[in-house]
């Protein structure tokens, strides 16, 4: 989800007045006056702070708070002197953000305003905000260019529709009309906006954002008209649409995500997989409750013979074929000969292979890429050691055979037990309890992981669960689009258990949780024997 919004009205929190951070609110409160030209503003520097985001500003209250979390340590440096700022560009960049909004930020939406067309005129006070301190201060641009990737997220761009494109281009596009950022850095982003709404339509939001930058600081007029010209130019009616548009969890993300991520994790200096695997750990490593314990000899059994199955489904049905070789018999290959005897006659060990004989070898075989999502609700609490067994097996075996396996555990939340690629060493043991309502985000990640729904390779995905979930519309989409996508979808439900039995999916109900295990294996081989 996205950030909760870092401008808001009312009374501010309250937050931690920590004893290590008070140098630095102190430092920040004098400091201030400076980057805003007001003397009656505070500044509290706490782990925690900003309301869920990184920094806010509380304009009633007059105090910004700027979460600690983006320093570090308090006494990485000393806050009263002027470089400081250098050490900490990404909390100070947050600071200035908000100083922006206090100095020109000073209109607000009236009682009665729809709520998408207050979350438009926000989206366009960023830039806006940017533009006049910028103006004032030219200096800030350097470090309100280190804010820009922290005050984005992920949910910006969770499907590829009109909405989540527009918000974007404000947030992004936008920026570059106002001098933070360069038509280089998100070229990505841009193109990605422009494939989704067009070359006339980004052009008149473009002109809708551009007079938000020449709009007065109280003009809260102006800035709610531009907000309604938004609306309209995205086809959004706010009389009957009032509510800010979610993400439809039924579809996977598309490409505003992946050129969100390109752009995160260039600016982080990273790859976009090492980007992708460190957000991933982030936000789907296992809680600290879990326990890790060595795997038992049966286990290293199974993997060892699940590993020979995979092997020989590999190798099943051998196709004639012919191979080049140094020695008769077979057919003389006249210029790998001549070749050869050149080498000799040189002195040199002879490489080439004059003969070609005719054998039996086994036919090329595509990477099977398998994906197991579990069911860590209470009501599957028998099965949550069986599947912690699975997920080592399978990643052990899959590691011997050119396979990707990942495992990955849903209950209210959505947990990875064993990523792509991964060999481990331990066996992780999930914990059943609460509810069910990260299956969705389940198979979204295992797309993200394994690439489920792109065409051209071998893919599967086995769900281990009684079906009970509470999304089952959206969940129902997703395997839909899998199926379409030519991913077979296994669905493993235990036999005493009710739920509801999904279509496009083969389900099998099984009494034994252990014989799940068996299922997933027999599903895999028959796979790559049929490839």
């Amino acid at each position: 989800m996205p950030h909760p919004h870092h401008l808001q009205p009312g009374t501010a929190g309250q937050a931690a007045n920590d004893p290590a951070w008070r140098d630095w609110s102190d430092a920040w409160t004098r400091h201030i006056a400076v980057l805003t030209g007001r003397g009656d503003l505070t500044v509290t520097v706490a782990p925690g702070a900003g309301g869920g985001a990184p920094a806010c500003f509380y304009p009633d209250a007059r105090r910004i708070e700027v979460d600690a979390t983006h320093i570090g340590a308090p006494d990485i440096t000393n806050p009263r002197r002027p470089g400081h700022k250098r050490l900490v560009p990404t909390a100070y960049g947050l600071l200035v953000h908000e100083a922006a909004h206090a100095a020109h930020s000073l209109w607000a939406a009236p009682p009665g305003t729809p709520p998408i067309v207050a979350h438009v005129a926000d989206l366009l006070e960023e830039s806006r905000a940017e533009h006049r301190q910028r103006g004032r201060r030219r200096g800030d641009r350097r470090w309100l260019r280190h804010t820009v990737t922290t005050l984005l997220d992920p949910g910006d761009a969770g499907v590829d529709d009109a909405w989540h494109a527009g918000t974007l281009a404000a947030l992004l596009l936008a920026r570059v009309d106002a001098r933070i950022i360069t038509a280089k850095d998100i070229k990505g982003v841009r193109a990605a906006v422009t494939t989704i709404l067009g070359r006339k339509r980004l052009l008149q939001l473009r002109d809708v954002w551009r007079q938000a930058h020449l709009t007065a600081d109280t003009d809260a007029e102006q800035m709610l008209d531009l907000a309604w010209r938004w609306c309209r130019i995205l086809g959004i009616d706010p009389h009957r649409q009032p509510n800010t548009p979610a993400a439809d969890p039924g579809v996977f993300a598309g490409m505003l995500a992946q050129a969100l991520a390109d752009y995160l994790a260039h600016t982080a200096g990273l790859t976009p997989a090492q980007y992708r695997n460190q957000q991933i750990t982030a936000r789907f490593s296992a809680p600290p409750t879990w326990t890790r314990r060595e795997p038992t000899d049966a286990e290293r059994a199974a993997a060892r013979a699940l590993a020979a199955r995979l092997a020989r489904a590999r190798t099943h049905s051998p196709e004639p074929d012919t191979r080049p070789s140094a020695v008769p018999p077979g057919r003389l290959r006249t210029r790998h000969a001549i070749t050869a005897q050149a080498q000799m006659a040189a002195g040199a060990m002879p490489t080439a292979t004059p003969w070609q004989r005719r054998t039996q070898v086994p036919p090329p075989k595509p990477t099977l890429h398998l994906g197991v999502i579990v069911d860590a609700s209470f009501s599957m609490h028998p099965w949550a050691a069986p599947m912690s067994s699975a997920g080592w097996i399978l990643a052990h075996a899959a590691h011997r055979n050119r396979a990707v396996t990942a495992t990955i555990a849903f209950g209210s939340d959505v947990t990875l037990l064993v990523g792509a690629r991964q060999q481990p060493q331990h066996v992780l043991e999930l914990a059943a309890y609460g509810g069910s309502s990260g299956f969705t985000d389940a198979v979204k990640l295992a797309d993200q992981l394994l690439q489920l729904r792109q065409p051209g390779r071998l893919r599967m995905l086995a769900v281990v669960s009684d079906g009970d979930l509470p999304d089952i519309d959206p969940a129902q989409r997703l395997i839909t689009t899998l199926h379409q996508a030519g991913c077979p979808v296994l669905w493993l439900r235990p036999a005493d258990l009710d739920g509801h039995t999904f279509t496009d999916t083969t389900t099998l109900l099984v009494a034994d949780p252990v014989q799940a295990i068996g299922h997933i294996a027999d599903a895999a081989t028959a796979a790559l024997e049929q490839a």
